[in-house]
């Protein structure tokens, strides 16, 4: 699990390559094992291959986000609030297990932020990407997830000495 978290880095340019039917059925299956609060899974996702689609998620805010039309699949992450009061928090881990997953894949992945981020001045991400995939307006978008296979090559992290210093021990 280390390995993996020091492997793991924002990927932000991919290979014109699909990703394999076999490895987005483990990536759908890591992402449903996901933990939640009281197991009460207060999410759906959304799995985007259709390159036309991903190149209208990729246009969902100004800025951070142009990077996702290289990607072969994108995952949007759909919070359901009146399941679970902690659905963002829950949203999160599943995020963060699904990007995990995809580096144990050997694929790369990238986190945009689509919650309380805007498309246009009149209209939010989050109401752009519902009405473009036609998710219900209850339901609320936490983020979309990149994935593709790395055409970049970043160097692991590393754990600094200034790094440990946020860590405090209580014996």
């Amino acid at each position: 699990m280390l390995e993996l978290l020091y492997q793991r880095r924002s990927i932000r340019k991919y290979l014109h390559k699909p990703i394999e039917e076999e490895k987005i059925l483990t990536l759908k299956k890591s992402v449903l094992l996901s933990p939640s609060s009281r197991n009460r899974k207060p999410w759906e996702f959304v799995f985007v291959t259709n390159s036309e689609t991903i190149q209208l998620l990729a246009n969902s805010k100004p800025q951070g986000s142009d990077f996702v039309s290289g990607a072969a699949l994108v995952v949007v992450i759909v919070g359901l609030p009146d399941l679970a009061e902690p659905w963002i928090e829950d949203c999160s881990i599943a995020a963060t297990i699904l990007q995990l997953s995809a580096e144990y894949l050997d694929l790369g992945s990238c986190w945009v932020q689509i919650r309380d981020r805007q498309h246009t001045k009149q209209e939010s991400a989050e109401d752009y990407i519902k009405n473009m995939l036609s998710i219900d307006h209850n339901k609320r978008i936490e983020a979309i997830i990149s994935i593709g296979y790395p055409d970049e090559t970043l160097e692991p992290h590393t754990i600094s000495d200034e790094i440990f210093q946020k860590i405090t021990e209580v014996k």
